[in-house]
């Protein structure tokens, strides 16, 4: 079973282990969402859906409808009319994080948020049914709810009634916050939906990065003030860790290039920008320890601090340097592509169990301590599908543009 590695080769490989995560995944599905996934396959009984993973599911089912798979569209259908019923907060708006009854689930996250406009975006343009409406819903809530015209940000999360905002601004749910909107761009196209993508990107990319020579600080606190030492005592944390993450430099990369190809005349900074954050990734995050892999975190000195290697960093380095390939033809993305996929193939991809195994340890072994399963597959996804897409604001659009385009692998 082998990844695509340049985006010139054959697609009948990367085509079948698409097939291969799609059946994976269809056993998520359960009543209200779609449960987590252990490292077999099955839904892990004692945790209840979330709406992050519900989301995920659905964007990846919804892309695979574009894709003309068969037997997806129920699925995708499922996840629609899960995040309109059971995750949508019918008295106060929104969208809770997880169906465990917890106050704390309760809680309106930016981050689930943008993750339901991706999967309803991507659902409408496959014409999932329930998916214009719940398009419109979600895409009212950010920009009712979440956006601040102040801040050029997203806010992190608010108390169920929208009434208190948490004192925190972060560049994760921003970050997806960029690639929702630019998925609404590319459904809608309305244009206000772009320029909101790049209010967000000059904050985090052209203001904050920049100033740091193209490393990121991830946390603020609410005057945007920076927090270097945020999470110093849970490093490990799955969403918020210590330290500068690699991985997101790669997908901020890849982002502000798609955002860069809907413009005639892009902004001059989204380039150079999208070039420095790549080399800060791969310079302080493949091989870091001086053993093959993508660390998850480093410190401010650029020392590894946790050495484990999760699957999505390496996915998200595999998606930016196919973007980067596709848009310049350079020999020397495409061997990143072929190297990091390559190293996904060998280490990640499980082909006893399926999908790809979460993590791995600083010997590039398979390991199960931050995931005690397979949660979902839009990572890996992206990784296999981005190698043979043009480049453009969203995975859903990249598919529309190549099956206009008579490309044989989509039409």
């Amino acid at each position: 079973m082998t990844l695509l590695l340049h985006p010139h080769s054959t697609t009948v490989t990367s085509h079948r282990e698409l097939a291969r995560l799609i059946d994976f995944a269809k056993a998520s599905a359960v009543p209200g969402g779609f449960g987590f996934l252990d490292r077999f396959g099955a839904v892990e009984k004692n945790r209840s859906p979330a709406s992050f993973v519900t989301a995920r599911m659905t964007y990846c089912f919804s892309i695979a409808a574009l894709l003309g798979m068969p037997d997806v569209e129920r699925y995708a259908t499922h996840g629609v009319a899960s995040l309109s019923g059971t995750f949508r907060d019918e008295t106060f708006g929104g969208y809770v994080s997880s169906l465990d009854g917890t106050p704390a689930a309760q809680r309106k996250r930016a981050y689930d948020t943008c993750f339901v406009a991706l999967a309803a975006s991507s659902a409408a343009t496959a014409g999932i049914p329930g998916s214009k409406a719940l398009t419109a819903d979600v895409s009212d809530v950010l920009q009712a709810r979440f956006w601040s015209n102040e801040a050029g940000a997203f806010f992190e999360s608010w108390d169920r009634e929208f009434a208190e905002p948490e004192p925190y601004w972060g560049a994760n749910a921003n970050m997806h916050g960029l690639e929702a909107l630019l998925a609404l761009y590319g459904y809608t196209r309305n244009a206000e939906w772009r320029e909101l993508g790049l209010r967000i990107a000059e904050t985090f990319i052209n203001t904050r990065a920049r100033s740091a020579k193209w490393w990121l600080n991830e946390h603020y606190g609410p005057d945007w003030t920076a927090m270097p030492e945020f999470n110093a005592d849970n490093p490990r944390h799955e969403f918020h860790p210590y330290g500068m993450t690699p991985g997101h430099l790669f997908e901020w990369s890849r982002l502000l290039l798609q955002l860069e190809s809907t413009f005639e005349r892009p902004p001059a900074w989204l380039r150079e920008a999208a070039a420095g954050l790549y080399e800060t990734a791969v310079k302080h995050g493949w091989a870091a320890d001086s053993k093959g892999g993508f660390v998850y975190t480093v410190d401010w000195d650029g020392q590894p601090v946790i050495r484990d290697r999760p699957h999505w960093v390496t996915a998200e380095a595999i998606s930016a340097a196919a973007t980067w390939t596709r848009l310049t033809g350079s020999a020397r993305y495409a061997g990143h592509l072929q190297q990091w996929a390559t190293f996904a193939q060998m280490h990640f991809i499980d082909t006893e169990h399926g999908s790809w195994h979460p993590l791995l340890d600083p010997n590039n072994r398979p390991s199960y301590t931050m995931w005690s399963g397979k949660p979902d597959i839009y990572h890996t996804l992206q990784a296999i599908l981005l190698p043979q897409l043009p480049v453009a604001e969203s995975t859903a659009r990249a598919i529309m543009t190549a099956r206009n385009d008579n490309c044989p692998s989509f039409s």
